[in-house]
């Protein structure tokens, strides 16, 4: 993800909870929560985009006796500082309708209804396996009766 990009606040805003409900799930508790995953997420992109520049600052020697100010390297440090925090990013994903969710429950009902139609279909398949066992033990009775005769 771009952070450079994101117009998202850079200072805490007081937020209207009823607002966030309505734009979220429709609970506060699980927009919440989904907006604290969505957090999650943004922080740990941003603090693997922060390490792989900061990477390149590392010096190999192990020694304490000095150490170096790199200007490139407080730059650096200091935009990422002043970018957006993760969950202000987030709440703002979460107004422009970017954040993508599904609830757990609903997938697992799914499931189950697609477990009991294949066991439905299941048990229609021994039901049929039974109704063809059962004619051809029939036209064996009338092969039987026939050569009798």
């Amino acid at each position: 993800m771009n952070f450079k990009n994101v117009k998202a606040e850079r200072t805490t805003l007081t937020r209207n909870t009823e607002v966030i409900e309505e734009l979220g799930t429709g609970n506060l508790f699980e927009t919440i929560v989904i907006l604290s995953k969505r957090s999650n997420q943004l922080s740990q992109d941003l603090k693997k985009e922060l390490a792989a520049k900061m990477e390149e600052f590392v010096i190999p020697n192990d020694t304490l006796e000095e150490v170096f100010e790199n200007r490139e390297q407080i730059e650096i440090s200091k935009f990422y500082e002043r970018l957006a925090k993760p969950h202000s990013i987030a709440i703002k994903e979460l107004e422009d309708s970017q954040i993508y969710y599904r609830r757990e429950e609903k997938v697992e009902e799914l499931d189950l209804e697609l477990s009991e139609a294949s066991n439905t279909e299941a048990s229609d398949d021994k039901t049929e396996e039974k109704s063809e066992i059962k004619a051809e033990e029939k036209t064996e009775e009338k092969k039987a009766e026939d050569t009798a005769s």
